[in-house]
Parts: structure tokens; C-alpha cells; sequence
């Protein structure tokens, strides 16, 4: 192994740059060159059957047979035109990652090639063998993928893609797409009502997102030769090197060669698929870098930040280097996260999160900042549950991240005029009297974009025009998180509309209506805002103190899932049924235990067949030494000390992976699965992990350079 080790250091010491040359030096001349696009549509489809596409996509319309057939042979003829042989149904089903299976243009019985509108509508894949938590037997196989026209058709890896939903026989969804999809007509019927209190030309709200997309890159030949991130995609042992983030140089800094070749050629492809990357940069970590597009319908941000992951994949591969999503695959350095900047847009073009000079705006604008606030407070166990992973319990609390409790962080401009508007609430209105300037109103003009500073500490903080939450993991599908967030933000839109109707027919003015239930609003969801520190221990003891929870484990947090509260919200906006959830329930506990079971078989197979042989091997050559010192009558203190040491070392860690794997052995005899995941939670990972990390990194550090079988941390982060 050690000989391995010193292999891949010489393959990746001796790379040579992979020279990235654009199609054209205008990005516009190939922007969304694989995309059947509007312009596409345009050209090819008949005025006719070019408007019902346009309102299948923009307005929710049905598509009838005869329409997909005509736009099945205009994307046949453009996909068979770019040398497309093959086209497939993708979906987002609950592994996490996108799925696929792809079928052929050509018919070997007619001898042509075929692309049916009903194969363009929907196609059958095995719904038992994708996660489905129980909804679907073994033996009842039948599924069905569905086009959703409201994401553009694209080719990728010389396939045709058609975006799909995902749904059982039985009609369940077994995907992320679908109840995002109905997340953003739930949200959009709740704003709409809100925003005709203030504007009665507001028909549509549009959840808009950006997503910025953290990750490490190492090179393939060092990824190689480590089990453990080849198996899990961290790295379950690994000292930290004597210089890693500390010097605070990599942030923005210059971006190595080989990454930045990367870079460029991964972002080429993107903006062919029409995924508009924007920028790009070196991050906190040695070895981690971002990439961030425009903002974007959120149904379509989310399908192309799912896209982009996989094409930074493959894209690697012709670099020679591998990309890590794990939120946290080096300890002691920063962990990644997918940073889901959110915000909702009208039909009339204005942002709601957007301060601006018009006092009836600026309510407006408060209306939907306030009711974002108390979503998150009345919601807070939920939308926690939304972020949870195995992964993800890593980075939370760590290094950058944000911790574990939820708190929305607004700056102190935008506090002081919450706090002016509580304070102020119900005030008597004189005739010719300004009630904006009476209530504070009047200051928010004065938030611009960076009127407040940032909070990186904060798991949902306002950033000027949006909110940004920055707990999601990198490794996530931001469907997710986002479908609880419209979900929860709709909610509280609904029952503010009836707050403020209650108040009208008490015989209130519209407008003071509004201000009486954002002053109630305010004052009910204060808990929730934190404008402080979310690492210290103060501000643990603080949240405990306001009633918020610090749920720190995927197991427990999930449990959310499993609420009345929970059920009822997502039944009511039709978005998920008490079954869906359930099995969503099952599904990321069983994804939460398979994650932890692999990650300590990695560890007893690393420190019982590599770790502990070489420390072995090392110090029988301590001990040949130590005598050789003794027979010439010189002091052998110091080896027989390492000696000792390495011994202590050796024997902690063999009795702490024996004792694991017997824990192990009891709790996979647990038939209930979050017992079994709870089991792993505390009684392995929390119990063993660390303990065997010790044993592992110290042993590192004694161990001669040369013997050691795993490539470091200083050769994997600063190598490239």
C-alpha cells in the first residue's frame, strides 16, 4: 500500500494541463446549443402547437397527443441533426442522484428511426427498485416517468434528456421534482392573495433560485489509492497537515492551473445545456472552489444544479481529477455546502424581497419578509429536517458552516425597522399624517444590497433581495429543502391573508390591517432572529433558553417527518400525503444507516488490514533498532518511548474496531429501522468514529513517512 501511496504522488506530481479551447470566443454564439429551446421551438414547431407549449410552460396548460407528436418529430429531427442516437427519461428519484435509461432512435423493424409523442410523454422504468419506502413490493414493479414541459429538453453525453417526474403505479411521488412542482403552485397561490392586498395586476409568483455549488477537487490518482473516499467520499482518517487553512491564502486566491483547465471546460458544457454559470472561485478550504449561476425559476435551477454535479463528474475524468460533494470530506478544514439563495418574483417583474423608494411597496416587501420570518419559526424543526444527512451532520456547526438551529438573521437595518414596527404598531392616524413615517416604515429605502453585513454563521440569513440558506449540504438535491420552504412561507401567506381579513371586517383600514398583523407576526416570531455568533456556546445556551431546538443527529430530526402538524401542512397544500411522507421517513433513515454502516466497514477494513500491519511492521523495525542501540551499549530511550507509544496506539484502536463491529452485530438484529439508525447514531458513530480517528491520525504521525499506506492530507489538498 505504501508502495501504491508513493505511485499516485509520482502520476500526480507529473500531470500535464489539459488545454480547454471554447467554441467561440462569444458565449452567446453557443449558449443553449443543446437545449430545445424557445428559439427552437420557435423554428420548428407550427405557431399553432408553438403557443400550447408556451402555455404548458409558463402557465401550467396540458399538452394533447396530437401536440407531442409534432413536438416528438421537431426534437427528433434537431437531436438526430447533433448526432443524437439515443434518448431517455430523466428523473430525480430518492437515491439523490438523477437516474436514466436509454432507448433508441432507430426501429430495426422499419428500418427508421422513431420518436413517438407517447414516448416523449411517458415512459415505464421499475418503481420497486428505486427507493420507495414501502409504497411499491418487490413484485410490484410498475412506474411511470412523466414529462415536465416546464424544464427544457436537452442532450447530454450525446443522449436526449426529457425531464421527468417520477411517480408510482398508485400515483405517489417517488421523486424530488414532483412535489417541488406542487410546492411552487402551493407558494404561488398563497403570494398571489398577499400581493393583490397591494396590487391587483399581480396574476403569478415565481420562486426563483440561485444555487452556489461548493466542492473539493483532488487528483484521480490520490483519489484512487484512498478506500475510504472512494467507498464513503470522506475521509474517515487523516491528520491535519501542518498547514491547512490558517494563513487564510487560498480564499479568492489564484486558482491552480489544472482546476482552472477544469473550470473553463466544465463551464463551456454547462452553458451549452444552458445552465448560466456565472463565477467561479477559490474557497476557504486548500482544494475547494465554487461555482455559481444566475438566478433561475427554481423547478429549472434545481434541474440544472443536478445536471451541473453530474457534468463536473465526467468532466473531471478528462482532467485526470475527482470531485468531492461530501459536506465535509477533510476534517479540520472547511466543509461544503449548496448555499440555496430564494426569493419570489411577480408576473409584473418585481422581486418581493426587494426594498425600493415606493412606501406601498415597501409594505409589501415587509409583508413577505415577515412572513418568511415566522414560517421559519413556526417551521423550524421541519426545515431542519429538510437539510439532514449523514453527511451533512458533519459539516453543521463546523468550520463555516452553520449550526444545527435554525435562526434567520436579518441585519441590524432591517431589524431596527422590525423592531420600530412592533414597537409602533397600532398608532393613531391623524388626517395629512404620513402612518409609513409614524411606523418606521420609512427607513427600509435605506436597505440596499449591502446595507447589512453577512453572517456565514447563520443558516437563513436576508442578503439584501433574498434569503439565503446556507445548511443545505453540497451533496444535496435542493428540491428538497426548497419544497418545505415554499411550503411552509405558503402557509403562513394563506393565514395572513385571513389575519388581515379579519381585521378589515373589524373595520380597519387595508393598510393598517396589514401593519396590525405584521406587528403581531413580529412579535409572535422574535425567538426565531439571532443576529449574533451561531458557533459559540453562548448562543447554544441562548436557543435553548428562546425554545428552539438543536436537533444535531439525521435520525432524531427526522422524526419531524412523522408529526401530525407535519402531515396536515403538506396534505393541505397538496404536496405530499401522510403515505409520501412516511415513506420519505423510511427512506432517508434507511439512506442515514447505509451511510453509517459503510463508513465503519471502511474503518475496520483501513485500520485492521492496512493501518495496524504497517504500524506493526514499523515497530518490529523500532524494536530491531532499539536492540541494535543496546548491543553497541548506546541509549535507546527514544525508541523504546515510540515504542510504547505505538503500542498504546495499536492496541486502542484494535479493541475500539472490535468492540464497533460488535455493537454492529447487536444492532443489525433491530428490526425497526429508526431504532437501527438511532442505534448507529449514538452507539457506533458517536461512540466509535472519533475514538478510532485518534487512534488512526496518531499513529500517522508516529509511523515513518515511508511505510505509511494512505496518501495524507498535505499531498491530497495542496497537489494539483
Amino acid at each position: 500500500m505504501a508502495t501504491l501511496r508513493q505511485s499516485a504522488l509520482l502520476i500526480a506530481q507529473g500531470r500535464q494541463k489539459t488545454n480547454v479551447v471554447p467554441p467561440s470566443s462569444k458565449i452567446s454564439d453557443f449558449f443553449g446549443s443543446n437545449v430545445f429551446g424557445v428559439k427552437q421551438m420557435k423554428e420548428s414547431l407550427a405557431p399553432s402547437v408553438f403557443k400550447k407549449v408556451i402555455e404548458a410552460t409558463e402557465r401550467g396548460g396540458k399538452i394533447d397527443p396530437s401536440t407531442a407528436e409534432e413536438i416528438a418529430s421537431a426534437v427528433k429531427t434537431w437531436a438526430l441533426s447533433k448526432g443524437v442516437t439515443h434518448y431517455t427519461h430523466w428523473f430525480q428519484p430518492l437515491t439523490g442522484s438523477t437516474a436514466e435509461k436509454h432507448d433508441s432512435f432507430f426501429d430495426a423493424h422499419a428500418g427508421i428511426e422513431k420518436f413517438k409523442g407517447s414516448a416523449l410523454v411517458q415512459q415505464e422504468p421499475d418503481a420497486s427498485s428505486f427507493p420507495n419506502g414501502g409504497i411499491r413490493s418487490t413484485f410490484e414493479a410498475r412506474g411511470y416517468t412523466a414529462w415536465d414541459p416546464s424544464s427544457p429538453i436537452f442532450i447530454f453525453d450525446k443522449t436526449l434528456c426529457v425531464p421527468t417526474i417520477f411517480v408510482a403505479y398508485t400515483g405517489e411521488a417517488l421523486d424530488y421534482k414532483t412535489p417541488l412542482l406542487k410546492s411552487m403552485e402551493a407558494i404561488n397561490t398563497a403570494a398571489v392573495e398577499v400581493c393583490q392586498l397591494f396590487d391587483r395586476n399581480v396574476k403569478k409568483v415565481t420562486p426563483s433560485l440561485g444555487v452556489e455549488q461548493e466542492y473539493f477537487v483532488i487528483d484521480k490518482a490520490l483519489f484512487a489509492t484512498r478506500p475510504d473516499l472512494v467507498m464513503s467520499g470522506r475521509t474517515v482518517f487523516g491528520h491535519n497537515p501542518a498547514r491547512g487553512q490558517q494563513l487564510e491564502d487560498h480564499y479568492f486566491g489564484s486558482i491552480p492551473t489544472r482546476v482552472k483547465d477544469f473550470m473553463m471546460d466544465f463551464e463551456i458544457e454547462a452553458l451549452k445545456l444552458g445552465i448560466p454559470v456565472s463565477t467561479r472561485h477559490n474557497e476557504v478550504a486548500p482544494g475547494q472552489f465554487e461555482v455559481a449561476p444566475l438566478f433561475e425559476e427554481i423547478n429549472k435551477a434545481v434541474d440544472h444544479n443536478q445536471l451541473l454535479m453530474d457534468l463536473m463528474d465526467k468532466v473531471a475524468e478528462k482532467h485526470s481529477l475527482k470531485v468531492l460533494f461530501h459536506e465535509k470530506p477533510f476534517a479540520g478544514v472547511n466543509g461544503s455546502g449548496k448555499h440555496n439563495n430564494w426569493s419570489l418574483i411577480t408576473d409584473t417583474g418585481v422581486n418581493l424581497f426587494q426594498p425600493s423608494n415606493s412606501a406601498r411597496e415597501n409594505l409589501q416587501f415587509l409583508t413577505f419578509v415577515v412572513a418568511t420570518v415566522k414560517a421559519v419559526y413556526d417551521y423550524a424543526d421541519l426545515l431542519r429536517s429538510s437539510i439532514a444527512s449523514a453527511s451533512n451532520d458533519f459539516r453543521l456547526g463546523a468550520n463555516e458552516a452553520p449550526p444545527a438551529i435554525m435562526s434567520v438573521f436579518l441585519g441590524s437595518t432591517l431589524t431596527g425597522v422590525l423592531d420600530e414596527l412592533e414597537k409602533n404598531g397600532n398608532v393613531k392616524i391623524e388626517k395629512g399624517d404620513n402612518m409609513y413615517m409614524k411606523l418606521g416604515i420609512s427607513k427600509i429605502p435605506e436597505i440596499i444590497l449591502d446595507n447589512t453585513d453577512r453572517n456565514r454563521t447563520s443558516p437563513f440569513a436576508f442578503t439584501g433581495n433574498k434569503f439565503e440558506f446556507r445548511a443545505v449540504g453540497s451533496s444535496a438535491n435542493s428540491a428538497g429543502p426548497m419544497t418545505v420552504l415554499n411550503v411552509i412561507v405558503a402557509e403562513v401567506l394563506r393565514t395572513m391573508v385571513k389575519d388581515v381579513e379579519k381585521e378589515i371586517s373589524a373595520g380597519k383600514e387595508k393598510k393598517i390591517a396589514v401593519v396590525n398583523v405584521l406587528r403581531k407576526y413580529i412579535k409572535d416570531s422574535k425567538k426565531i432572529r439571532f443576529e449574533g455568533d451561531g458557533y459559540s456556546d453562548e448562543w447554544a445556551a441562548e436557543a435553548e433558553k428562546r425554545g428552539l431546538s438543536n436537533l444535531k443527529s439525521t435520525p432524531y430530526a427526522l422524526d419531524t417527518y412523522l408529526d401530525k402538524k407535519t402531515a396536515d401542512l403538506f396534505s393541505k397544500h397538496n404536496v405530499l400525503s401522510a403515505i409520501e411522507l412516511h415513506a420519505r421517513h423510511e427512506i432517508m433513515l434507511e439512506n442515514y444507516l447505509k451511510k453509517v454502516q459503510i463508513e465503519a466497514r471502511v474503518m475496520g477494513d483501513l485500520a485492521l488490514n492496512h493501518v495496524i500491519p504497517t504500524a506493526i511492521q514499523y515497530q518490529n523495525k523500532l524494536i530491531e533498532n532499539a536492540n541494535g542501540l543496546k548491543g553497541l551499549g548506546l541509549d535507546n530511550t527514544a525508541a523504546i518511548d515510540t515504542i510504547k507509544e505505538v503500542s498504546k496506539h495499536i492496541e486502542s484502536l484494535k479493541h475500539n474496531v472490535m468492540d464497533m463491529i460488535d455493537t454492529r452485530r447487536k444492532l443489525n438484529k433491530e428490526d425497526d429501522i429508526a431504532k437501527r439508525a438511532k442505534g448507529y447514531c449514538d452507539n457506533v458513530k458517536e461512540a466509535y468514529f472519533d475514538k478510532i480517528r485518534y487512534a488512526v491520525d496518531k499513529l500517522e504521525l508516529l509511523v515513518d513517512d515511508e511505510y505509511w499506506p494512505l496518501v495524507k492530507y498535505r499531498e491530497m489538498l495542496f497537489i494539483k
